[in-house]
């Protein structure tokens, strides 16, 4: 007989541990063993959670190389079945060989479970028909686990899921993320709900009065914008380095909808526009995208939202100042451009209508549909098209990691009809729909790039600019780590061309992520290796240091309401002169929506102990060493530049740290 020693890994991980019995089937080129009873001398604890126990299966000829185990585990007569969370499991044949089969996922029945051995094999090149017949039925199977549904029509496609128990179980949060995330939504509103405000539909009387809502989970960074939401210099800062670094663009032509003049915003003749726009100095944040939605209704009250123009200059100190403002789209005698000669409430209340704004532009495009959604669509084509052997399934899988189930959460509780956001944002409802539809339709394949991104918006060589600094160095490195790894399994663009996994993985992402919309620039296709590199590049920097910039500082900067309103209640003043400190309180959202809006931003900026950071895999999906000694150096380099922002950071006054690859998690998780 020969024997072959199997090495079981269980996970340690919350309730790793099966009591059931496991059994254990070998499959070769040249036969397979017996189905095998692993029995050891520990008995119960050889499957507890981070268990190792080692097992004899002993064949009387060799199974040849081995392609595949088959595992299943039964329920004892007085046990009821339970869950097991299976790490991989090791081979080493008589050869002396070692076979490893990377398992990491729920088997929570009775059936059996097929995983092949862990050396990547491309779709073109699984050549042994058990091989074949394996990956087919292991996606026959996702695609019945794994179906597109329409959320509503003209977003991305989403996974069917009614219920949260029909996810299934590898993609379901874990015990530890489950009970957090739980506990922190719970205790945010309920901190807010002792002090009666959450139910409270007054308006705002005094600011002081909304330090009320405000003390109760202040941090330091939100204590600052307390301190200067005010200063123009820092309503400039936060188009560079706050949540939403993405509408800010160089201006070289005025719109012919925003008559500025020279005389508006130098009237000291020092400069002109001309001269200032040819040195570029002058940049321009349009919202026409947000023009003539419809604004939802809260407490009985019409609620308005802008679609501004502002225009910005950077003085020779290297800050970005706001120098003129206009609140809607088409230029009349009713939509003065503000500016910052104005009376002070004028002027103030401009920019918190922008800042307003703002906020439904950041949370429906840049954060909803450019990180989350489309991270979604990321996943569910991976999961439908490319079976666990795939090199492109073990580079991605980490960071699909609880994607399904946070965008699972926000569609019930954030932007469903009875969601937080529905019910108290100024966008809630019809008008969100329209914002996602409008920012689908106009979206390109090169705003998802960083670097072509920062270059058609001609920011390059704009100071102070941390978003971009740390963003183009964090895409430089995860590019140099995925051409690493698929430069090793696609030797020439043929290779890439004949991989019909592959390319059905992308042609489901352009049908139902981008819904087969002619966008600029999104492939239908993958023809190159580089062309592949590029796309994968964009799909792991979306869901990690993308979805962090947006993510993280989400309470920092809208913790302190004035300065980032979920809703306004007030339309802008129509002529100059007459807004007051009582207009803009009024203005403001009532007590209710606000703590409502900022239980709801703490939320999304927690971060779980669960966190894995970007560039960490715990589940060990590579055999060879090659791509091993990669991930090792994709690792170090992380390391190098997280130590850079921190040093850099030292010497800021706020710090920029959302970038930091330590704070940066894998995958859209939060």
């Amino acid at each position: 007989m020969l024997d072959y020693e199997v090495t079981v890994f269980t996970a340690n991980r919350a309730a790793a541990t099966t009591f059931n019995n496991v059994f254990i089937k070998l499959v070769g080129t040249s036969g397979e063993s017996e189905r095998k009873w692993l029995l050891s001398i520990r008995g119960a604890s050889a499957f507890v959670r981070g268990a190792v126990a080692t097992f004899t299966v002993s064949c009387p000829t060799s199974l040849g190389k081995l392609l595949l185990i088959e595992l299943d585990k039964q329920p004892l007569v007085l046990f009821p079945e339970d869950s097991w969370f299976p790490a991989k499991v090791a081979v080493k044949s008589p050869e002396g060989d070692t076979y490893n089969f990377p398992v990491y996922r729920w088997i929570t029945d009775s059936q059996v479970h097929r995983f092949r051995e862990g050396t990547a094999l491309r779709g073109f090149e699984d050549n042994h028909h058990l091989g074949r017949y394996s990956r087919e039925q292991e996606l026959k199977q996702r695609q019945k686990n794994y179906c597109w549904d329409v959320y509503v029509e003209g977003i991305p496609h989403c996974m069917k899921a009614d219920d949260l128990l029909i996810l299934p179980a590898e993609v379901r949060f874990s015990f530890t993320k489950q009970t957090e995330f739980l506990f922190t939504a719970s205790t945010g509103l309920t901190e807010l709900k002792l002090k009666g405000l959450a139910d409270c539909k007054m308006g705002w009387t005094e600011v002081d009065d909304i330090n009320r809502v405000f003390c109760c989970k202040e941090s330091d960074l939100s204590d600052y914008v307390q301190q200067h939401w005010k200063e123009d210099a820092f309503f400039g800062y936060q188009f560079l380095n706050g949540v939403n670094p993405m509408m800010i663009r160089r201006c070289t032509v005025l719109p012919d909808n925003f008559p500025v003049t020279d005389k508006m915003v130098f009237p000291d003749s020092r400069c002109s526009l001309a001269v200032e726009m040819k040195k570029g100095n002058i940049f321009l944040c349009d919202y026409k995208q947000i023009d003539g939605v419809k604004t939802s209704i809260i407490n009985d009250k019409k609620q308005y939202l802008m679609a501004p123009l502002v225009l910005l200059h950077k003085t020779p100190n290297d800050k970005l100042m706001p120098i003129a403002i206009q609140l809607k789209q088409k230029p009349a005698e009713d939509n003065p451009i503000f500016l910052p000669s104005d009376s002070e409430y004028d002027w103030l209340l401009a920019k918190i209508f922008v800042r307003s704004t703002d906020f439904s532009e950041h949370q429906l495009n840049v954060h909803l549909l450019r990180t989350h959604l489309l991270a979604e669509a990321f996943a569910v084509s991976l999961l439908r098209n490319v079976p666990m052997v795939h090199p492109l399934y073990k580079l991605l899988i980490p960071h699909t990691r609880y994607t399904l189930q946070i965008n699972f959460l926000a569609r019930k509780r954030l932007i469903s009809k009875e969601g937080v956001f529905t019910q108290f944002s100024a966008s809630g409802g019809e008008g969100m729909l329209t914002i996602l539809r409008r920012s689908l339709s106009s979206m390109t394949y090169s705003s998802l790039c960083m670097p072509e991104d920062i270059a058609e918006r001609g920011l390059k060589d704009v100071p102070n600019f941390y978003y971009r600094d740390d963003g183009l160095r964090l895409w430089d490195i995860i590019n140099k780590f995925v051409r690493g790894v698929l430069s090793y399994y696609y030797k020439n663009d043929l290779e890439v061309q004949q991989d019909s996994e592959l390319q059905k993985w992308i042609l489901d992402i352009f049908e139902h992520g981008f819904l087969s919309h002619p966008c600029p620039g999104i492939p239908q296709k993958l023809t190159t290796v580089d062309s592949l590199i590029k796309f994968v590049t964009m799909v792991i920097f979306t869901g990690s240091a993308q979805h962090a910039a947006v993510n993280s500082g989400q309470f920092d900067y809208g913790g302190w309401m004035p300065n980032t309103p979920i809703s306004l209640q007030l339309p802008p003043p129509t002529k100059k002169g007459k807004a007051t400190e009582e207009t803009m309180l009024k203005t403001l959202p009532d007590v209710n929506t606000t703590v409502q809006g900022m239980a709801t931003l703490w939320l999304l900026s927690q971060q779980s102990s669960d966190f894995a950071p970007l560039g960490h895999y715990p589940e060990d999906h590579f055999s060879e060493k090659t791509p091993g000694q990669m991930i090792k150096n994709f690792q170090e380099e992380l390391k190098a530049l997280s130590a850079a922002i921190k040093k850099r950071n030292k010497d800021l006054e706020v710090p920029y740290t959302y970038m930091d690859p330590e704070k940066i998690e894998n995958s859209v998780a939060i």
